[in-house]
């Protein structure tokens, strides 16, 4: 018997459902949407007795409207299921996603959009449903080489540096104190200001709290001290063989130092040790050899992953009011259009 449910994200059903796919991430979790303040997450799942497909997604109001669109966490999401996706019969797709038209039509949804999880391959879902784009290749390293095929494919110059800064003083450790999270969070704001990042990056102390606590998942905060001076950390999540790079920074009086690496290099041991199958470091802005952020995340490994998104206009009469209602670039690749000018008021 099928059933369609829209699970709250107060509601415990959603870790439970979560737990039981087949593939998945922290950036599916129920607690990672918690996280989410000022909408409404709401998980989408279909039933087919011990069977379902379940999509999670954040409800927004569309300012100045009685509409709203729907779009994805911070991070890589998309679908996820108790099946295999190729796998999955046909008429379960086909229901499914009838369940989920009816739900965006009868809630006065625009349009829903979702960055989709590099890893998790789920293409068989969208098939004639909305619009697939490839935006970029993202770096991985396959934990499941042995740590000299891994550390075969590091580009020269990091394993001469990885060296250089252990004979420097460089260590990494695991933040133990407020203090040391406190410090790391001084450090992360500083490397986005010094990126000119938006405002949406700049997360509050709340946020990395309740991110390092959880209870879906496993986080850890490393840092990498030179004499007891913090000098850099990253946050990274560990969830179902998958370890993610999720928040990092560098204190600007040791970027010429990059202990960026030897953080990157701890987290990978500690993968390996745990019997891992990817660390994703994610990619760039461009995803090619000329983005500095994409270049330093392919030093350490030669796996790519296509990062792609997905888009859909649910109500086209009132998407195309939206973009008549304000001046933007009609050939502006920005998805939806009509929050295009959202976008460029906070650069």
């Amino acid at each position: 018997m099928n059933k369609f449910s829209i699970i709250e994200v107060n509601d415990s059903r959603w870790s439970e459902i979560v737990k039981k796919s087949k593939h998945f991430d922290f950036y599916h979790s129920q607690s990672y949407h918690l996280l989410e303040k000022g909408n409404r997450p709401v998980l989408l799942v279909a039933f087919f007795n011990d069977d379902f497909i379940a999509l999670p997604l954040i409800i927004r109001a569309i300012p100045n409207t009685s509409f709203y669109d729907c779009t994805s966490v911070y991070g890589y999401c998309g679908p996820v299921s108790s099946l295999e996706f190729e796998d999955i019969p046909s008429e379960k797709i086909t229901y499914f996603k009838e369940q989920l038209m009816d739900f965006f039509e009868s809630n006065g949804i625009v349009t829903v959009f979702s960055r989709l999880h590099p890893l998790i391959s789920t293409d068989a879902f969208f098939d004639n449903f909305g619009l697939i784009k490839h935006i970029n290749y993202t770096v991985a390293i396959d934990l499941r080489l042995t740590l000299e095929q891994q550390r075969a494919q590091f580009r020269k110059s990091n394993k001469n540096e990885l060296n250089q800064l252990r004979r420097n003083g460089f260590e990494v450790v695991e933040a133990q104190t407020k203090g040391d999270v406190d410090a790391f969070i001084d450090i992360y704001h500083e490397t986005m200001c010094r990126n000119h990042a938006c405002e949406n990056y700049f997360f509050d102390h709340s946020y990395f709290y309740n991110f390092l606590v959880n209870k879906c998942f496993e986080s850890k905060l490393l840092i990498a001290k030179k004499e007891g001076e913090i000098t850099a950390g990253a946050i990274n999540t560990i969830t179902n063989r998958i370890m993610q790079g999720h928040l990092a920074g560098t204190a600007e009086k040791y970027l010429h130092d990059k202990p960026m690496k030897l953080i990157i290099d701890e987290f990978r041991l500690i993968g390996n040790e745990r019997g891992l199958d990817f660390y994703h470091l994610g990619g760039g802005l461009a995803g090619s050899d000329e983005d500095s952020l994409f270049l330093f995340k392919a030093g350490f490994s030669d796996y790519r992953c296509e990062y792609k998104i997905w888009q859909m206009i649910v109500d086209h009469e009132k998407y195309n009011e939206l973009i008549d209602g304000v001046e933007v670039d009609k050939n502006n690749s920005f998805f939806p259009l009509y929050r295009s000018f959202e976008k460029k008021s906070i650069k």
